[in-house]
């Protein structure tokens, strides 16, 4: 059924994370607002705003990206072509006169700037599609009692003690989650960009957002967004910029597992990795993408939900952490490294 209605969920469950983000921005304006309606309004103006500007700015950089594809072919081709000679001179055993290694590299550009052109059309059709986004998260934020009255109302009167600290919760864990990784991926933002900026890779700005943004994903967001600026310094006129890009991510990936992502989300969502590599494989096969950020903070709700119901509480235990006050463990070791030496 997820899938089958993929087009319909899958922005509306988006919708109610964007909700618990502009919720503290709805909830500031309406102290200083008199009218509810006209603070609601403004808050989801705002986040359309600044939403729109990153997405304009991202479609003018990829276009003029994609513009410059044809020429990085052949710059592919020149750099494979050097790599080929040198090693025909260590490792002649390597090539033959059978092996058509430029056709097949042409095969893998042509591939790869297809899939971008899919990968950038579908987006923009999804960013189309999901027209509605602003008009769902303002009823949603104007609504927000009514959902919650509503409850109480279908639930018996003996459990609105229980039912009251459970959406307690998952408001909390739901809000600080949603605010925590949008507050990692603006720093992974500056970060990127002005490591790439540092190394000299063109396109550095776009390079360093794009892969801020694949940071949404638990766990492998930030290797698959290296590797986009990666391969392109690979078949750039100076490709030896590539050990530049490994170690700057490398550092990144550190930081941001260690650093960031525990002291600013924390344990907020608190799942075992082995659930969360499962939900993100499962949200990526439902949904694609969008699938894999959307699917985690959803398991994180049912969780508390589990918790609060007595026949799924051990389904809870399951898919929380054994430990989750240890939330960074390459921290801790260095903390204790240095407490050894003194």
């Amino acid at each position: 059924m997820i899938v089958i209605g993929r087009d319909f969920i899958y922005p509306v469950c988006l919708a109610v994370l964007f909700a618990y983000l502009v919720y503290p921005l709805t909830s500031f304006l309406e102290k200083y607002i008199k009218y509810k309606v006209l603070a609601t309004l403004i808050s989801v103006i705002i986040t359309v705003t600044i939403v729109a500007g990153a997405i304009f700015f991202l479609y003018t950089q990829l276009t003029e990206f994609l513009g410059d594809f044809t020429g990085l072919k052949s710059q592919a081709n020149e750099n494979f072509g050097v790599l080929k000679e040198r090693l025909q001179e260590k490792l002649p055993f390597v090539f033959d006169e059978r092996t058509n290694i430029n056709g097949l590299l042409q095969g893998v550009l042509g591939a790869q700037e297809n899939l971008l052109r899919k990968v950038f059309n579908a987006t923009t059709g999804t960013l189309v599609g999901l027209g509605l986004q602003p008009v769902y998260v303002y009823f949603m934020l104007y609504y927000r009692n009514h959902f919650k009255e509503f409850l109480f109302e279908v639930t018996k009167p003996s459990y609105h003690d229980r039912l009251k600290i459970t959406l307690e919760q998952i408001a909390s864990v739901t809000k600080n989650y949603v605010s925590g990784v949008f507050i990692v991926v603006l720093i992974l933002c500056v970060l990127n960009s002005v490591g790439l900026t540092i190394i000299g890779v063109k396109y550095a700005l776009m390079f360093g957002v794009i892969s801020a943004i694949m940071n949404f994903i638990p766990y492998f967001g930030t290797l698959i967004g290296g590797a986009i600026p990666l391969l392109y310094t690979l078949v750039s006129p100076h490709p030896e910029k590539a050990i530049g890009v490994i170690i700057l991510f490398l550092i990144i990936q550190f930081t941001e597992n260690n650093i960031l992502t525990p002291n600013i989300t924390g344990g907020r969502v608190a799942i075992n990795p082995l659930f969360t590599i499962f939900i993100i494989i499962i949200g990526g096969l439902a949904w694609g993408l969008p699938g894999m950020f959307i699917f985690v903070p959803f398991l994180g709700m049912f969780k508390v939900v589990c918790e609060h119901i007595d026949s799924l509480k051990p389904l809870a235990k399951v898919i929380s952490p054994k430990n989750p006050e240890q939330l960074s463990p390459g921290l801790d070791w260095i903390k204790k490294q240095f407490s050894n030496k003194k």
